[in-house]
Protein backbone atom coordinates (compact mmCIF):
# COMPACT_ATOMS: atom_id res chain seq x y z
CA UNK A 1 0.00 0.00 0.00
CA UNK A 2 1.11 3.53 -0.78
CA UNK A 3 -0.07 6.27 1.59
CA UNK A 4 -1.19 9.68 0.34
CA UNK A 5 -2.04 12.48 2.74
CA UNK A 6 -4.27 15.26 1.39
CA UNK A 7 -4.30 18.54 3.28
CA UNK A 8 -7.46 20.44 2.37
CA UNK A 9 -10.83 18.88 1.60
CA UNK A 10 -12.61 21.23 -0.71
CA UNK A 11 -12.92 20.96 -4.50
CA UNK A 12 -9.31 20.11 -5.42
CA UNK A 13 -8.69 17.83 -2.45
CA UNK A 14 -12.02 16.08 -2.93
CA UNK A 15 -11.33 15.46 -6.63
CA UNK A 16 -7.92 14.01 -5.79
CA UNK A 17 -9.32 11.80 -3.01
CA UNK A 18 -12.17 10.46 -5.12
CA UNK A 19 -9.85 9.67 -8.02
CA UNK A 20 -7.42 7.77 -5.78
CA UNK A 21 -10.14 5.91 -3.89
CA UNK A 22 -12.20 5.00 -6.97
CA UNK A 23 -9.36 4.05 -9.28
CA UNK A 24 -6.36 2.86 -7.28
CA UNK A 25 -7.16 0.19 -4.70
CA UNK A 26 -3.55 0.05 -3.46
CA UNK A 27 -3.84 3.59 -2.13
CA UNK A 28 -4.26 4.47 1.53
CA UNK A 29 -5.83 7.95 1.61
CA UNK A 30 -5.76 10.30 4.59
CA UNK A 31 -7.62 13.62 4.42
CA UNK A 32 -7.14 16.51 6.84
CA UNK A 33 -9.18 19.70 6.90
CA UNK A 34 -9.53 22.44 9.50
CA UNK A 35 -13.13 23.26 8.62
CA UNK A 36 -16.33 21.79 10.03
CA UNK A 37 -17.64 20.89 6.58
CA UNK A 38 -16.39 20.05 3.13
CA UNK A 39 -17.42 20.48 -0.51
CA UNK A 40 -19.07 23.89 -0.06
CA UNK A 41 -19.88 25.53 -3.39
CA UNK A 42 -18.97 29.11 -2.55
CA UNK A 43 -20.24 30.27 -5.94
CA UNK A 44 -23.73 29.75 -4.57
CA UNK A 45 -23.30 31.97 -1.51
CA UNK A 46 -24.75 35.06 -3.19
CA UNK A 47 -27.71 33.04 -4.53
CA UNK A 48 -28.52 31.86 -1.03
CA UNK A 49 -27.86 35.19 0.70
CA UNK A 50 -29.91 36.96 -1.99
CA UNK A 51 -32.77 34.46 -1.55
CA UNK A 52 -32.62 33.29 -5.15
CA UNK A 53 -32.47 29.74 -3.83
CA UNK A 54 -34.42 28.42 -0.85
CA UNK A 55 -31.56 27.17 1.33
CA UNK A 56 -27.87 26.41 1.50
CA UNK A 57 -28.14 22.61 1.90
CA UNK A 58 -27.79 21.97 -1.82
CA UNK A 59 -24.46 23.82 -1.89
CA UNK A 60 -22.75 20.78 -0.33
CA UNK A 61 -22.21 17.90 -2.73
CA UNK A 62 -20.50 15.36 -0.47
CA UNK A 63 -19.77 14.67 3.20
CA UNK A 64 -17.22 13.09 5.49
CA UNK A 65 -19.07 9.79 5.68
CA UNK A 66 -18.87 9.33 1.90
CA UNK A 67 -15.08 9.15 2.07
CA UNK A 68 -15.04 6.95 5.14
CA UNK A 69 -17.32 4.52 3.28
CA UNK A 70 -14.66 4.30 0.56
CA UNK A 71 -11.97 3.51 3.11
CA UNK A 72 -10.39 6.91 3.63
CA UNK A 73 -9.33 8.24 6.99
CA UNK A 74 -10.63 11.79 7.26
CA UNK A 75 -10.09 14.28 10.09
CA UNK A 76 -12.20 17.44 10.16
CA UNK A 77 -11.68 20.45 12.43
CA UNK A 78 -8.00 19.51 12.44
CA UNK A 79 -5.21 22.00 11.85
CA UNK A 80 -1.88 21.08 10.29
CA UNK A 81 0.76 22.83 12.37
CA UNK A 82 3.78 22.04 10.23
CA UNK A 83 5.26 19.55 7.79
CA UNK A 84 8.64 17.87 8.03
CA UNK A 85 9.35 17.36 4.34
CA UNK A 86 12.61 15.49 5.00
CA UNK A 87 10.95 12.92 7.25
CA UNK A 88 7.69 12.99 5.25
CA UNK A 89 5.61 13.72 8.32
CA UNK A 90 2.57 15.94 8.88
CA UNK A 91 2.06 17.37 12.36
CA UNK A 92 -1.61 17.99 13.13
CA UNK A 93 -3.72 19.23 16.04
CA UNK A 94 -7.31 18.09 16.58
CA UNK A 95 -10.14 20.28 17.84
CA UNK A 96 -9.72 18.92 21.37
CA UNK A 97 -6.05 19.89 21.39
CA UNK A 98 -4.67 16.42 20.79
CA UNK A 99 -1.56 16.41 18.61
CA UNK A 100 -0.58 13.58 16.29
CA UNK A 101 1.80 12.82 13.43
CA UNK A 102 0.77 11.43 10.03
CA UNK A 103 3.46 9.98 7.78
CA UNK A 104 3.13 9.93 3.99
CA UNK A 105 4.59 8.51 0.82
CA UNK A 106 3.01 11.27 -1.23
CA UNK A 107 1.54 14.54 -0.05
CA UNK A 108 -1.11 16.65 -1.79
CA UNK A 109 -1.39 20.28 -0.71
CA UNK A 110 -4.92 21.49 -1.41
CA UNK A 111 -4.90 24.39 1.03
CA UNK A 112 -6.74 26.81 -1.24
CA UNK A 113 -6.56 30.57 -0.89
CA UNK A 114 -7.07 33.23 1.75
CA UNK A 115 -8.97 36.52 1.38
CA UNK A 116 -6.95 39.69 0.92
CA UNK A 117 -7.44 41.89 3.97
CA UNK A 118 -6.89 45.62 3.36
CA UNK A 119 -4.32 46.90 5.85
CA UNK A 120 -6.24 50.00 6.89
CA UNK A 121 -7.17 51.44 10.28
CA UNK A 122 -10.36 50.03 11.77
CA UNK A 123 -10.25 46.70 9.94
CA UNK A 124 -10.84 44.83 13.25
CA UNK A 125 -14.20 46.50 13.93
CA UNK A 126 -17.33 44.38 14.14
CA UNK A 127 -19.53 43.97 11.04
CA UNK A 128 -16.56 43.80 8.68
CA UNK A 129 -16.69 40.46 6.90
CA UNK A 130 -15.14 38.38 4.15
CA UNK A 131 -16.82 35.80 1.92
CA UNK A 132 -14.88 32.56 1.57
CA UNK A 133 -16.15 29.77 3.80
CA UNK A 134 -19.68 28.57 4.50
CA UNK A 135 -19.44 30.19 7.94
CA UNK A 136 -18.70 33.54 6.31
CA UNK A 137 -21.88 33.25 4.28
CA UNK A 138 -23.84 32.34 7.41
CA UNK A 139 -22.53 35.38 9.25
CA UNK A 140 -23.37 37.80 6.43
CA UNK A 141 -26.79 36.24 5.94
CA UNK A 142 -27.60 36.63 9.64
CA UNK A 143 -26.48 40.26 9.75
CA UNK A 144 -28.51 41.15 6.65
CA UNK A 145 -31.60 39.85 8.44
CA UNK A 146 -31.37 42.68 10.96
CA UNK A 147 -33.50 45.79 10.36
CA UNK A 148 -30.72 47.92 11.85
CA UNK A 149 -28.52 47.06 8.87
CA UNK A 150 -29.57 49.56 6.24
CA UNK A 151 -26.42 50.40 4.24
CA UNK A 152 -23.88 47.85 3.02
CA UNK A 153 -20.47 48.67 1.56
CA UNK A 154 -18.93 46.04 -0.71
CA UNK A 155 -15.19 46.47 -1.29
CA UNK A 156 -14.10 44.98 -4.59
CA UNK A 157 -16.06 44.74 -7.84
CA UNK A 158 -14.83 41.38 -9.03
CA UNK A 159 -17.09 38.36 -9.32
CA UNK A 160 -17.71 37.89 -5.60
CA UNK A 161 -18.15 41.61 -4.95
CA UNK A 162 -20.65 42.13 -7.76
CA UNK A 163 -22.60 39.00 -6.82
CA UNK A 164 -22.86 39.86 -3.12
CA UNK A 165 -23.78 43.46 -3.99
CA UNK A 166 -26.73 42.07 -5.97
CA UNK A 167 -27.61 39.75 -3.08
CA UNK A 168 -27.60 42.59 -0.51
CA UNK A 169 -29.75 44.72 -2.83
CA UNK A 170 -32.23 41.86 -3.20
CA UNK A 171 -32.44 41.86 0.60
CA UNK A 172 -33.61 45.47 0.49
CA UNK A 173 -30.39 47.15 1.56
CA UNK A 174 -28.72 50.31 0.30
CA UNK A 175 -25.57 49.05 -1.43
CA UNK A 176 -22.36 50.94 -2.17
CA UNK A 177 -19.89 49.10 -4.41
CA UNK A 178 -16.26 50.27 -4.24
CA UNK A 179 -13.25 49.40 -6.36
CA UNK A 180 -9.88 50.99 -7.00
CA UNK A 181 -10.32 50.16 -10.70
CA UNK A 182 -12.49 52.24 -12.97
CA UNK A 183 -15.09 49.55 -13.66
CA UNK A 184 -16.41 46.22 -12.53
CA UNK A 185 -15.00 42.82 -13.55
CA UNK A 186 -11.83 44.18 -15.20
CA UNK A 187 -9.90 40.88 -14.94
CA UNK A 188 -12.15 38.95 -17.33
CA UNK A 189 -13.92 41.45 -19.58
CA UNK A 190 -13.06 44.47 -21.70
CA UNK A 191 -14.74 47.83 -21.18
CA UNK A 192 -17.23 47.25 -24.01
CA UNK A 193 -18.78 44.56 -21.82
CA UNK A 194 -18.32 45.97 -18.35
CA UNK A 195 -19.96 49.25 -19.34
CA UNK A 196 -23.16 47.25 -19.76
CA UNK A 197 -22.71 45.46 -16.45
CA UNK A 198 -22.05 48.76 -14.67
CA UNK A 199 -25.29 50.14 -16.13
CA UNK A 200 -27.20 47.07 -14.98
CA UNK A 201 -25.85 47.54 -11.45
CA UNK A 202 -26.66 51.25 -11.40
CA UNK A 203 -30.13 50.74 -12.91
CA UNK A 204 -30.92 48.37 -10.04
CA UNK A 205 -29.98 50.94 -7.45
CA UNK A 206 -26.42 49.95 -6.57
CA UNK A 207 -24.30 53.03 -5.94
CA UNK A 208 -21.03 52.68 -7.85
CA UNK A 209 -17.80 54.11 -6.43
CA UNK A 210 -15.09 53.19 -8.90
CA UNK A 211 -11.57 54.66 -8.86
CA UNK A 212 -11.96 54.88 -5.07
CA UNK A 213 -9.56 53.32 -2.59
CA UNK A 214 -10.58 52.47 0.98
CA UNK A 215 -8.40 54.32 3.50
CA UNK A 216 -10.08 53.72 6.85
CA UNK A 217 -13.02 52.16 8.66
CA UNK A 218 -14.53 54.27 11.43
CA UNK A 219 -16.57 53.25 14.47
CA UNK A 220 -16.37 52.49 18.17
CA UNK A 221 -16.90 48.72 18.38
CA UNK A 222 -18.88 48.31 15.15
CA UNK A 223 -18.12 49.86 11.78
CA UNK A 224 -20.06 53.09 11.23
CA UNK A 225 -18.35 54.63 8.20
CA UNK A 226 -15.91 53.93 5.42
CA UNK A 227 -13.37 56.56 4.41
CA UNK A 228 -11.93 56.52 0.88
CA UNK A 229 -9.57 58.81 -0.96
CA UNK A 230 -12.66 60.66 -2.21
CA UNK A 231 -15.01 60.87 0.76
CA UNK A 232 -16.60 59.39 3.86
CA UNK A 233 -19.76 57.27 3.79
CA UNK A 234 -21.93 56.02 6.68
CA UNK A 235 -22.35 52.22 6.55
CA UNK A 236 -23.66 49.45 8.80
CA UNK A 237 -21.87 46.50 7.22
CA UNK A 238 -18.70 46.09 5.16
CA UNK A 239 -18.09 43.04 2.98
CA UNK A 240 -14.53 42.71 1.71
CA UNK A 241 -14.26 41.03 -1.67
CA UNK A 242 -10.92 42.37 -2.87
CA UNK A 243 -9.61 39.02 -3.95
CA UNK A 244 -7.55 36.07 -2.75
CA UNK A 245 -3.95 34.99 -2.31
CA UNK A 246 -2.71 31.39 -2.44
CA UNK A 247 -2.49 29.79 1.01
CA UNK A 248 1.16 28.73 1.04
CA UNK A 249 1.81 28.85 4.81
CA UNK A 250 2.76 25.17 5.12
CA UNK A 251 5.24 24.94 2.25
CA UNK A 252 6.56 28.40 1.42
CA UNK A 253 9.91 27.82 3.13
CA UNK A 254 10.52 24.53 1.33
CA UNK A 255 8.83 24.59 -2.06
CA UNK A 256 9.49 26.74 -5.11
CA UNK A 257 6.94 29.54 -5.46
CA UNK A 258 5.37 31.53 -8.30
CA UNK A 259 5.52 35.33 -8.33
CA UNK A 260 2.32 35.66 -6.31
CA UNK A 261 3.30 33.01 -3.78
CA UNK A 262 1.48 30.03 -5.30
CA UNK A 263 3.25 26.69 -5.31
CA UNK A 264 4.97 26.29 -8.67
CA UNK A 265 3.90 22.98 -10.22
CA UNK A 266 4.60 21.17 -13.47
CA UNK A 267 1.96 19.70 -15.78
CA UNK A 268 1.67 16.69 -13.45
CA UNK A 269 0.85 19.03 -10.52
CA UNK A 270 4.19 18.10 -8.93
CA UNK A 271 6.04 20.73 -6.89
CA UNK A 272 9.80 21.16 -6.57
CA UNK A 273 9.66 18.27 -4.06
CA UNK A 274 9.14 14.93 -5.85
CA UNK A 275 6.92 13.65 -3.06
CA UNK A 276 4.68 16.70 -2.91
CA UNK A 277 1.87 17.75 -5.25
CA UNK A 278 -0.14 20.98 -5.08
CA UNK A 279 -3.63 21.45 -6.48
CA UNK A 280 -6.34 24.08 -6.62
CA UNK A 281 -6.03 27.69 -5.54
CA UNK A 282 -2.69 27.21 -3.77
CA UNK A 283 -0.96 26.17 -7.01
CA UNK A 284 -0.07 27.55 -10.42
CA UNK A 285 -1.73 26.49 -13.65
CA UNK A 286 -0.81 26.55 -17.34
CA UNK A 287 -2.67 29.00 -19.57
CA UNK A 288 -3.17 27.83 -23.16
CA UNK A 289 -4.06 31.36 -24.23
CA UNK A 290 -0.85 32.90 -22.87
CA UNK A 291 1.21 29.73 -23.41
CA UNK A 292 2.81 30.08 -20.01
CA UNK A 293 2.40 29.26 -16.34
CA UNK A 294 0.03 31.59 -14.50
CA UNK A 295 -2.47 31.70 -11.63
CA UNK A 296 -6.21 31.33 -12.18
CA UNK A 297 -8.26 30.52 -9.08
CA UNK A 298 -11.45 28.81 -10.27
CA UNK A 299 -13.28 25.79 -8.86
CA UNK A 300 -13.30 24.09 -12.26
CA UNK A 301 -9.51 24.40 -12.48
CA UNK A 302 -9.21 23.05 -8.94
CA UNK A 303 -11.17 19.91 -9.78
CA UNK A 304 -9.11 19.18 -12.88
CA UNK A 305 -5.83 19.71 -11.05
CA UNK A 306 -6.89 17.31 -8.30
CA UNK A 307 -7.72 14.62 -10.85
CA UNK A 308 -4.37 15.05 -12.62
CA UNK A 309 -2.35 14.86 -9.39
CA UNK A 310 -4.19 11.75 -8.22
CA UNK A 311 -3.61 9.81 -11.43
CA UNK A 312 0.11 10.59 -11.37
CA UNK A 313 0.35 9.50 -7.74
CA UNK A 314 -1.64 6.36 -8.54
CA UNK A 315 0.78 5.38 -11.28
CA UNK A 316 -0.90 6.65 -14.45
CA UNK A 317 1.25 9.37 -16.06
CA UNK A 318 -1.07 12.22 -16.96
CA UNK A 319 -0.31 15.78 -17.98
CA UNK A 320 -2.67 18.69 -17.55
CA UNK A 321 -3.98 19.95 -20.87
CA UNK A 322 -3.85 23.50 -19.56
CA UNK A 323 -6.79 25.80 -19.00
CA UNK A 324 -8.52 28.78 -20.55
CA UNK A 325 -10.01 30.21 -17.35
CA UNK A 326 -13.58 29.92 -18.67
CA UNK A 327 -16.05 31.73 -16.46
CA UNK A 328 -19.46 33.39 -16.33
CA UNK A 329 -21.65 35.67 -14.29
CA UNK A 330 -25.37 36.49 -14.15
CA UNK A 331 -26.49 39.69 -12.39
CA UNK A 332 -30.12 40.84 -12.33
CA UNK A 333 -30.72 38.66 -15.38
CA UNK A 334 -27.80 40.01 -17.42
CA UNK A 335 -25.36 37.28 -18.44
CA UNK A 336 -21.72 37.51 -19.40
CA UNK A 337 -19.33 34.64 -20.17
CA UNK A 338 -15.69 34.64 -21.19
CA UNK A 339 -12.71 32.39 -21.78
CA UNK A 340 -9.04 32.94 -22.45
CA UNK A 341 -7.81 36.51 -22.23
CA UNK A 342 -9.43 39.87 -22.89
CA UNK A 343 -7.71 42.50 -25.01
CA UNK A 344 -6.61 44.31 -21.87
CA UNK A 345 -5.30 41.15 -20.22
CA UNK A 346 -3.43 40.14 -23.37
CA UNK A 347 -1.67 43.50 -23.54
CA UNK A 348 -0.71 43.29 -19.87
CA UNK A 349 0.92 39.94 -20.58
CA UNK A 350 2.82 41.16 -23.62
CA UNK A 351 0.62 39.33 -26.13
CA UNK A 352 -0.01 41.27 -29.33
CA UNK A 353 -3.62 40.75 -30.30
CA UNK A 354 -6.42 41.99 -32.50
CA UNK A 355 -10.13 41.56 -31.94
CA UNK A 356 -13.39 41.46 -33.80
CA UNK A 357 -16.77 42.58 -32.42
CA UNK A 358 -20.31 41.90 -33.47
CA UNK A 359 -23.72 42.73 -31.99
CA UNK A 360 -27.16 41.65 -33.19
CA UNK A 361 -30.34 39.92 -32.06
CA UNK A 362 -29.86 36.27 -31.35
CA UNK A 363 -32.80 35.09 -33.48
CA UNK A 364 -34.49 36.38 -36.65
CA UNK A 365 -36.58 39.52 -36.19
CA UNK A 366 -39.87 37.70 -36.70
CA UNK A 367 -39.37 35.65 -33.50
CA UNK A 368 -41.49 36.97 -30.61
CA UNK A 369 -38.96 36.08 -27.93
CA UNK A 370 -35.57 37.49 -28.80
CA UNK A 371 -32.49 38.89 -27.12
CA UNK A 372 -29.57 41.04 -28.20
CA UNK A 373 -26.17 39.36 -28.14
CA UNK A 374 -22.74 40.92 -28.26
CA UNK A 375 -19.54 39.03 -28.90
CA UNK A 376 -15.82 39.79 -29.04
CA UNK A 377 -13.26 37.30 -30.33
CA UNK A 378 -9.64 38.05 -29.45
CA UNK A 379 -6.88 36.58 -31.60
CA UNK A 380 -3.09 36.75 -31.71
CA UNK A 381 -1.81 39.19 -34.30
CA UNK A 382 0.90 37.02 -35.89
CA UNK A 383 -0.39 33.45 -35.56
CA UNK A 384 -4.06 34.52 -35.75
CA UNK A 385 -4.91 31.80 -33.19
CA UNK A 386 -7.93 32.55 -31.03
CA UNK A 387 -6.85 33.47 -27.49
CA UNK A 388 -10.08 34.79 -25.97
CA UNK A 389 -13.80 35.36 -26.35
CA UNK A 390 -16.47 37.30 -24.48
CA UNK A 391 -20.25 37.14 -24.89
CA UNK A 392 -23.08 39.02 -23.20
CA UNK A 393 -26.87 38.88 -23.38
CA UNK A 394 -30.04 38.66 -21.35
CA UNK A 395 -30.39 35.09 -22.60
CA UNK A 396 -28.49 32.36 -20.80
CA UNK A 397 -28.20 30.41 -24.07
CA UNK A 398 -24.95 32.17 -24.88
CA UNK A 399 -23.22 30.17 -22.13
CA UNK A 400 -22.76 27.06 -24.25
CA UNK A 401 -20.97 28.99 -26.96
CA UNK A 402 -18.07 29.80 -24.66
CA UNK A 403 -17.23 26.12 -24.35
CA UNK A 404 -16.55 25.97 -28.07
CA UNK A 405 -14.18 28.90 -27.78
CA UNK A 406 -12.45 27.24 -24.85
CA UNK A 407 -11.74 24.19 -27.00
CA UNK A 408 -10.66 26.44 -29.87
CA UNK A 409 -8.05 28.10 -27.64
CA UNK A 410 -6.81 24.75 -26.32
CA UNK A 411 -6.45 23.39 -29.86
CA UNK A 412 -4.87 26.54 -31.31
CA UNK A 413 -7.69 27.20 -33.80
CA UNK A 414 -7.27 30.37 -35.89
CA UNK A 415 -9.85 33.09 -36.40
CA UNK A 416 -9.82 32.21 -40.12
CA UNK A 417 -10.81 28.62 -39.37
CA UNK A 418 -13.92 29.91 -37.60
CA UNK A 419 -15.16 32.00 -40.52
CA UNK A 420 -16.85 29.08 -42.26
CA UNK A 421 -17.56 26.99 -39.17
CA UNK A 422 -20.51 24.66 -39.67
CA UNK A 423 -23.14 26.20 -37.36
CA UNK A 424 -26.72 25.02 -37.84
CA UNK A 425 -29.64 27.44 -38.24
CA UNK A 426 -33.11 27.22 -36.77
CA UNK A 427 -35.18 30.31 -35.89
CA UNK A 428 -35.80 28.97 -32.39
CA UNK A 429 -32.07 29.21 -31.67
CA UNK A 430 -30.24 31.62 -33.96
CA UNK A 431 -30.04 33.56 -37.21
CA UNK A 432 -28.94 32.22 -40.60
CA UNK A 433 -25.81 34.31 -40.21
CA UNK A 434 -24.92 33.33 -36.64
CA UNK A 435 -23.29 36.01 -34.45
CA UNK A 436 -20.23 33.79 -34.03
CA UNK A 437 -19.86 33.45 -37.80
CA UNK A 438 -20.44 37.16 -38.36
CA UNK A 439 -17.82 38.13 -35.78
CA UNK A 440 -15.27 35.82 -37.38
CA UNK A 441 -16.06 37.07 -40.87
CA UNK A 442 -15.58 40.64 -39.65
CA UNK A 443 -11.99 39.98 -38.57
CA UNK A 444 -9.19 41.54 -40.57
Amino acid sequence: MSKTVIIGANHAGIAAANTLLDTYKDQEVVMIDRNTNLSYLGCGTALWVGRQIDSYEGLFYTKKEDFEAKGAKISMETTVDRIDFAKKEVYAIKKDGESYVESYDKLILATGSVPISPNVPGRDLNNIHFLKRFQDGQAVDEILSKDTIETVAVIGAGYIGVEIAEAAKRRGKNVLLFDAAGRSLPNYYDKWFTDDMDKVLADHGIELHFNELAREYKGSDTVEAIVTDKGEYPVDLVINAIGFLPNNALGKEHLELFANGAYLVDLHQKTSDDSVYAVGDCATIYSNALKKTTYIALATNAVRSGIVAAHNIGGTPLESTGVQGSNGISIFGYNMVSTGVSVEAAEKNGLKVKYTDFQDSQKPGFMKENDDVKIRIVYEEDSRRVVGAQLASTTAEIAMGIHMFSLAIEEGVTIDKMKLLDIFFLPHFNQPYNYITMAALSAE
